[in-house]
């Protein structure tokens, strides 16, 4: 079974109603690693080397965080600068992270609709994602794409417990292997049919 790690970094976690039913339901699953980045460094001293042996020692790495101005809270890229170094994540010698999965697992006030062209926002959810794309290409990882909770304001408790209730099978299914070939046409790992509960 694969190991998952989730790296979470959300600022106003308390208020956030969507992120704490989804984290309430996955955190305790047994082979994931929960780490809430504010909690964990609270002055932003990451301990690079905890976190290597962390990476290390999981299959899957998952980010979950809101869409903050187009990207993640800065905890999450503060962790980035610090623990994914040349000649460990990426270069020449820098294979640690070679072949291990990458996702981002995202919320979103704004609706899917808004997320396109023609849209209020100009472009698309994975074109805003880039960055971790690349970084997860540079360090020679497999890239997923998201599973994004959009319009979170306007979602009812029942919505959000399906969300919740999505993810859980998500975690399932990476744990089991799950493979880019199962959904190459997604935009959003939301899309495919192994994740519906009804």
């Amino acid at each position: 079974m694969k190991r998952i790690l989730i790296l979470f970094s959300h600022p106003k976690f308390e208020k956030s109603r969507t992120n704490s039913v989804m984290v309430d339901h996955i955190k305790d699953i047994p082979g994931v690693t929960f780490r809430d980045l504010y909690e964990c460094y609270p002055d932003f001293h990451i301990d690079v080397e905890a976190e290597k042996e962390l990476l290390s020692a999981h299959d899957v790495i998952i980010w979950q965080h809101p869409f903050y101005w187009y990207s993640c809270p800065p905890i999450m890229k503060q962790w980035m600068d610090m623990v994914l170094e040349f000649g460990w994540a990426y270069g020449p010698n820098g294979v640690a992270l070679k072949n291990k999965t990458w996702l981002n697992v995202i919320t979103t006030g704004g609706a899917r609709e808004v997320y396109c062209s023609a849209g209020s926002n100009s472009y698309t959810v994975n074109e805003f994602l880039r960055p971790f794309e690349q970084s997860a290409n540079l360090c020679g990882m497999n890239y997923f794409p998201p599973f994004a909770v959009m319009g979170t304001h306007s979602l009812s408790k029942a919505e959000v417990k399906e969300y919740a209730l999505e993810y859980v099978k998500l975690i399932d299914l990476l744990q089991q292997g799950l493979s880019l070939g199962d959904f190459k046409k997604c935009a959003f790992l939301n899309d495919i049919p192994q994740l519906k509960t009804q």
